[in-house]
């Protein structure tokens, strides 16, 4: 839980609605909420006793992203009227799940909204000046890294007044999420295998929650140091994938991660194997449930002599070309 502010009665007049020059303290209350599958997906996808040591890596490395502690917290406070321009910024550094601080504002109506945890060395909040335009953006480029870190967003109408204590509790949800696979490689003879993943938004709004999929980068996963050299496991975290609209019935589940299926895949998870005659085979995966907010999608494959890498699961489509070559896609670059 994370404590902004102390409540205390001003008493302050306010006569002129748009005008105001009385200033109030009041409480804020904000807890990072993390709904997660994380351990259920895991538990549930690596049952084999080859797979348990795969399962404590993966666990240990998700860890450190879908966690509720706070390293940063960044708060804006917006003007409700005319071009909802930002009337209040503050910037705390925490790295704690706890923190106090004493607010002071001028009375009147806001939009609140906050982000936890955004790495500015990978992306950017951009336009945040006004409420609407808000947003959190990746880097622009062919091929993007792997976040490092759980993004938590809220936002709150605040209705403030000067003649009662008020308290305002603030809930910030994960904004991104994790896809990954272990490809099972024993006996297929490949010299390397490297995986990417694609579809995934590159834009947050952070007023409206909404994702947007201005250009279509390559995220390049992080490879998982294993004991058994038979294994292998490529993790990303990203933004989530396109959704697609539920059923009444699907909607009204308690598991947010149940879907449907697209009729067409909705992200993709690209390997690229290496064969002992140099030549490459690239196979893609096609998954057609879209990938949320605090989701994680794990996918299990064996590879074969001839580079391909067939999943598990038969809900998964499967693409492959054999002799690839790098001349195909220029957002591939191994």
């Amino acid at each position: 839980m994370l404590l902004l502010g102390s409540a205390a009665f001003t008493g302050c007049a306010l006569v002129d609605e748009d005008v105001r020059d009385c200033y109030t303290y009041s409480s804020l209350d904000y807890e990072l909420r993390l709904v997660t599958n994380i351990t259920t997906e895991i538990n549930t996808q690596l049952t084999l006793e080859s797979e348990l040591k795969v399962a404590r890596v993966l666990k240990d490395t998700l860890s450190k992203v879908f966690t509720d502690f706070a390293k940063d917290v960044d708060l804006s406070f917006y003007d409700v009227m005319a071009d909802s321009l930002r009337l209040h910024h503050e910037s705390i550094e925490m790295e704690t799940n706890q923190y106090s601080y004493t607010l002071k504002i001028p009375v009147r109506n806001y939009m609140h909204t906050a982000l936890a945890n955004v790495d500015t060395t990978m992306m950017k909040v951009a336009d945040a000046d006004k409420c609407h335009k808000a947003r959190i953006v990746r880097d622009v480029a062919d091929t993007i890294p792997s976040l490092r870190s759980g993004i938590f967003s809220a936002r709150l109408p605040m209705v403030m007044r000067d003649d009662v204590d008020q308290e305002f509790n603030v809930n910030l949800y994960m904004v991104n999420c994790a896809s990954a696979i272990v490809v099972d490689t024993t006996g297929s003879g490949i010299r390397d295998l490297k995986v990417f993943m694609n579809g995934f938004a590159t834009e947050f709004s952070v007023c409206d929650s909404l994702y947007r999929f201005p250009y279509s980068p390559v995220v390049r996963p992080v490879k998982l140091q294993l004991e058994d050299p038979g294994l292998m496991c490529f993790v990303a975290v990203s933004f989530p994938s396109r959704d697609i609209p539920q059923p009444k019935s699907t909607v009204d589940t308690d598991d947010p991660f149940v879907s449907e299926s697209a009729d067409h895949s909705l992200w993709q998870m690209r390997a690229y194997a290496t064969l002992q005659n140099g030549t490459i085979t690239e196979t893609v995966l096609g998954i057609s449930q879209p990938l949320r907010p605090g989701q994680l999608k794990l996918v299990k494959a064996k590879a074969f002599d001839n580079g391909r890498v067939s999943p598990g699961d038969p809900s998964v489509s499967v693409s492959v070309t054999l002799d690839w070559s790098p001349g195909v896609s220029g957002e591939i670059v191994l």
